[in-house]
């Protein structure tokens, strides 16, 4: 899948079972539409909550039965798998939430206060996407969500720590005061490790697909530790990404 943005795990890769790769780049395409919508260009922050709650609308009068002239593209895109997978609505308007969040904090000059708040970011803005694609492949058992959510939720502080420069100019700050940086990159790769197993249960295709998602949050992670962050963004090269692959083939997950 070409995408706009630098990611550091797959995205609908090859590996994405054909059956619902299509549902996967349309859910992407919603989500980094979103994401987008609250992060990118020089609109007022008026205008991106009012194209969030436009976006908000349509899920919940489509959910309903109601008919619409016109609906967001992104939306339009997405709502036939909805319909076909039987998807939660809730969690799509979940991560509306958090996005939302975002543009109000940032507005008000508000920052992260404490390691509750950012991990309540997270299960609203990472955790729904997890729990979507476990949706999609029947696999949504409880063991196999709260393992979701951790992977979900350690790739999400990995993109605040990987993006600390980046989001500084942004006006906003993810890491609480109280918590060293160091501190902060040991918390997410024992959250990563513990949700790691999903990778190794789940079979076929999108087992190998989760296996490069945790590898390359974990990879992601290293290089977060050896780079000066406050001023760089650390990205993932080609030798990065072999040593991901090799990762890979281990016949177990990473261990605690």
């Amino acid at each position: 899948m070409a995408v706009d943005h630098y990611e550091n795990f797959p995205v609908a890769s090859w590996l994405c079972p054909p059956s619902i790769r299509p549902a996967v780049k349309s859910l992407y395409r919603f989500a980094r539409h979103a994401d987008d919508l609250a992060d990118e260009g020089q609109a007022h922050w008026t205008q991106r909550m009012s194209a969030l709650e436009a976006l908000d609308q349509a899920l919940i009068h489509l959910q309903m039965g109601q008919d619409l002239q016109q609906v967001p593209p992104t939306v339009g895109e997405l709502w036939p798998h909805v319909v076909e997978h039987q998807l939660d609505v809730q969690l799509l308007r979940d991560l509306l939430s958090a996005f939302q969040q975002d543009v109000r904090m940032t507005a008000q000059g508000l920052v992260m206060q404490d390691l509750d708040q950012v991990l309540d970011y997270c299960s609203r803005s990472a955790n729904p996407v997890g729990r979507l694609i476990l949706q999609l492949i029947h696999q949504n058992e409880p063991a196999h969500l709260a393992m979701s959510d951790d992977i979900c939720t350690a790739l999400q502080l990995i993109n605040f720590w990987q993006d600390l420069s980046v989001d500084r100019q942004r006006g906003r700050h993810y890491l609480p005061a109280g918590l060293s940086l160091s501190d902060a990159i040991e918390l997410t790769r024992l959250r990563m490790l513990r949700g790691a197993p999903l990778a190794w249960l789940i079979r076929g295709r999108m087992g190998w697909e989760l296996r490069a998602v945790v590898h390359g949050g974990l990879r992601t992670l290293e290089r977060v530790a050896h780079t000066d962050v406050q001023h760089i963004r650390p990205t993932l090269g080609a030798v990065d990404w072999l040593q991901v692959a090799w990762r890979c083939l281990s016949t177990r997950p990473p261990s605690l």
